[in-house]
């Protein structure tokens, strides 16, 4: 491990550097610019382009037949970064605040130290994404041929966790993260003068009644033993300079979560029958669209085994088998639906001020480099052994 703890002050300037110059999904230009610096300095080859900005670094060594690939994502967020620190945001109305930029460093670490220590037989590819952050950068790289140009027996993601020590690692069989769908309803009824409602058709009344019945989905007909989030997060309707005019029609919009297949073909569904049964009800029509958008993160049995090892190596006791899932959602989803998949967390720290996840104040902890590098080194030493 001498090469990482030598590494790390690079690796510490280089995250920084990361954080200051932002970059939005399939805008990494820089980034992805970088990153494939990097991996060519290490002897690392390296394919640019996929998905857009994405970029695959492949290393062999030895004779060994089985290959895996780790995947850190690259994008930041279209956020302004409201805490004061050397390194901040560079640019208006973007920022670092899920760690992406950490995420990207660690992985670069590890191809920086397996290219020089070469501990493993067989190949291991390194796979910088773009475009995590809702704008489907996973679903882009597979099209373009991921695992068709790079096969893998396996594959996996690491996100930081506030609220874990940096030096804790979770790693646990089964559901990860939810899906992470989108729906939208437009109802549309008859416009009319708000003293005279007998004389149209109210898409809003009919609204009130969807929204106030969209919680039944989850409470009354999903299993209570299955885990479900829907809800209502745009509502468009009217003018509020014209409080006199019943609008013709009103918009509503939100999102769907689900750990299992099943239950996220029952969300569409349910959604569905409620719009149009408030529809009905106020005699107004109902278009509804159901978007699927990102699949459920479950960790394949097989992979998590192998990443639970390397974790034991690196972290010891503070390994947890036990982690409640996000109902937040990743398109490694897609990546997991090509090979057996496991996504692990990595502690952060402590969320100080509050600073989560898409938090304004938010920051990747630098005393989780040297962990996570260790993981990700270990994690291929374990999988393509030598023995």
């Amino acid at each position: 491990m001498d090469a990482i703890e030598t590494d790390l002050p690079f690796l510490t300037a280089l995250r920084r550097d990361l954080h200051a110059h932002p970059e939005l999904g399939f805008e990494e230009e820089r980034t992805s610019g970088i990153v494939a610096g990097i991996l060519e300095e290490a002897g690392i080859a390296v394919h640019r382009g996929l998905g857009g900005t994405g970029v695959v670094g492949t290393l062999t060594v030895g004779n060994g037949s089985r290959s895996i690939g780790l995947r850190a994502d690259m994008d930041a967020l279209a956020m302004q970064e409201a805490a004061e620190r050397p390194y901040k945001s560079k640019a208006a109305g973007k920022m670092h605040a899920c760690g992406h930029d950490g995420h990207t460093v660690l992985l670069l670490g590890a191809a920086r130290a397996l290219a020089k220590v070469r501990s493993f037989s067989g190949t291991v590819h390194f796979i910088f994404q773009p475009a995590e952050e809702g704008r489907g950068g996973a679903r882009r790289m597979v099209q373009d041929g991921l695992f068709r140009l790079f096969p893998c027996d396996a594959v996996y993601g690491l996100h930081n966790m506030p609220g874990l020590d940096p030096d804790e690692i979770a790693v646990v069989e089964g559901p990860q993260l939810a899906s992470s769908d989108s729906w939208r309803l437009t109802l549309r009824g008859v416009g009319t003068h708000g003293a005279k409602p007998h004389l149209g058709r109210d898409a809003v009344t009919a609204a009130g009644s969807f929204i106030a019945g969209l919680q039944t989905i989850v409470g009354r007909v999903v299993d209570p033993l299955q885990p479900a989030v829907v809800s209502a997060c745009s509502l468009q309707a009217g003018d509020p300079r014209a409080l006199n005019v019943i609008p013709e029609t009103v918009e509503i919009g939100g999102t769907a979560r689900a750990y299992s297949a099943a239950v996220r073909d029952q969300l569409e569904t349910e959604i569905g029958r409620l719009a149009q049964g408030a529809a009905a009800m106020f005699g107004v029509a109902a278009d509804y669209r159901f978007e699927r958008r990102i699949p459920p993160v479950v960790n394949h049995p097989d992979a998590t085994t192998r990443a639970l090892a390397a974790a034991r190596d690196v972290f010891g006791s503070k390994v947890r088998r036990s982690f409640p899932p996000s109902t937040a959602g990743d398109d490694f989803a897609f990546f997991a639906a090509e090979a057996a998949g496991c996504y692990v967390w990595l502690g952060n720290g402590p969320a100080r001020d509050g600073a989560l996840h898409h938090n304004s104040a938010y920051d990747f902890n630098d005393a989780a480099i040297g962990p996570g590098v260790r993981f990700w080194t270990r994690l291929v030493e374990c999988e393509l052994t030598t023995g």
